[in-house]
């Protein structure tokens, strides 16, 4: 075991170790104070679509939760916590009148970090949609887009005094692909032109938003989360090198290139350029805004091979098998080298900023034993991939901090509450918290660790 001591020593007096969550994961209260339903809340309620048709009506209760919460976490040694806000808590249809109440929680919740000394990093969009965007189209429409823009308007005015950054979307290849080609994410859709509505709509409110927060919140350090993907080839023949370009291009380039350069991956246009939609003058210029810093979520590589099927889809695709025979329980296969070449090849690709990585952990399902949770895999995956980012911030990449993911169990998305990423145990009947042996561990590595100047405001 890598002992935290020695791990800290490794990193620098500025760098930030915190933890993250979602807001429809952890908050619950889905019908409190003014909120209205998400395309979660509606997709979770249809048979079939999350294991046990677990539903966020309660999730974590850390709406009624909060302070204790906060203490939590600053009893977790860190000093950055990374969080998201419910559009539909602050506009509840996506348009039209503002909630202050919702305004209030989050009010009330950014003064709780600072009181504690702990930093705000707030995520404005992690897939919580207002269902009633979904009359419109959702994600296929342009008008989400500048609704989108109008919601980062509404919330930076309120909270972006206090807010040390911001980030407009989280994951969005998750709220694309995975929630409009592959149907596995809300709202359930498995075609390729709504994904690719998508995917422009996304990217072109991610531009509208970096605009809004500079007017409102110029001081507040903007960036945008994304879940890269290593596209690892499953062997070093032509065909599979270029399948893992071809992956590269649809699961990254499509995100990266519109933001930092200005542009579509040229093979994924000649593809299927002619089903996106129209790209209005002046679109890719609000995309490719410089931004402060960008986010780097990373669990697992993605193993490709030339898929030489007539008339496959861009990116013509397959799986291929693992290098690593150690898999968490989610079926994730456990390889951090493939953190550290995620991080170079996209730096050698890109002209990046300042990178976080806003999201690392792992899926065990231990349960508490005499008042422990020993989940010793869980700590091993956290101490190797945090290794890796010591050695890149050695090798001179600019690594500014890291959020592990995530603060406790909740709401795992379609897998519902089957799945544990916590390093805080949850007891879902009880609400009751219990630091597992790897939050133990997390603890004493961002307790040993000089946390440079910071003091709270």
């Amino acid at each position: 075991m890598i002992d935290p001591k020695a791990l800290a020593s490794r990193f620098p007096g500025d760098f930030l170790f915190g933890v993250a969550t979602a807001s429809f994961q952890i908050e619950g209260a889905s019908k409190a104070d003014g909120r209205k339903p998400s395309i979660w809340d509606a997709f979770s309620n249809m048979p079939g679509r999350v294991f046990g048709r677990h539903n966020g009506d309660v999730a974590c209760d850390h709406y009624n939760r909060w302070e204790s919460d906060l203490d939590l976490i600053k009893e977790m040694g860190v000093t950055g916590y990374r969080f998201s806000i419910a559009w539909p808590r602050i506009i509840p249809e996506g348009t039209g009148p503002i909630n202050e109440k919702g305004l209030d929680f989050y009010d009330k919740l950014i003064d709780g970090l600072k009181a504690r000394g702990i930093k705000a990093y707030a995520t404005l969009y992690h897939w919580d949609l207002p269902l009633a965007l979904m009359g419109d189209g959702g994600w296929t429409a342009r008008s989400t887009a500048q609704a989108f823009q109008r919601y980062t308007k509404v919330v930076m005015e309120r909270l972006g005094d206090r807010l040390d950054a911001v980030a407009t979307f989280n994951e969005p290849w998750c709220s694309v692909w995975l929630s409009h080609l592959y149907g596995v994410h809300a709202p359930g859709e498995r075609s390729m032109d709504a994904a690719l509505h998508a995917l422009h709509y996304t990217n072109l409110a991610h531009g509208l938003s970096v605009q809004t927060i500079r007017d409102v919140a110029p001081k507040v350090p903007v960036g945008l989360v994304l879940n890269a993907h290593e596209t690892l080839p499953g062997s070093d023949s032509a065909a599979d090198l270029a399948a893992a370009e071809r992956a590269h291009q649809f699961h990254n380039g499509v995100f990266f290139d519109p933001v930092f350069k200005g542009e579509y991956p040229a093979d994924f246009l000649s593809a299927l350029g002619h089903r996106m939609p129209k790209i209005e003058d002046g679109d890719l210029a609000i995309i490719n805004q410089k931004l402060d810093w960008w986010g780097l979520n990373y669990y697992t590589p993605m193993r490709v091979a030339d898929d030489p099927t007539p008339g496959a889809e861009f990116p013509a695709t397959v799986g291929a098998p693992p290098v690593s025979k150690v898999k968490t329980d989610i079926g994730w296969e456990v390889y951090a080298p493939a953190l550290k070449s995620l991080v170079e090849r996209l730096y050698a690709r890109y002209e990046l900023p300042p990178c976080y990585i806003t999201e690392n952990g792992a899926c065990y399902n231990m349960e508490v034993e005499g008042g422990e949770v020993d989940d010793q895999p869980r700590l091993d995956y956290y101490a190797e991939h945090l290794d890796k980012v010591a050695d890149l911030i050695a090798e001179g990449y600019p690594m500014q901090g890291y959020f592990a993911w995530s603060l406790m169990d909740n709401f795992e998305w379609a897998e519902g509450y089957k799945m544990r990423f916590g390093l805080v145990h949850v007891d879902y009947d009880t609400q009751v918290r219990t630091i597992k042996k790897s939050g133990k561990w997390y603890r004493d590595l961002a307790l040993e660790f000089p946390k440079g100047n910071f003091k709270a405001d």
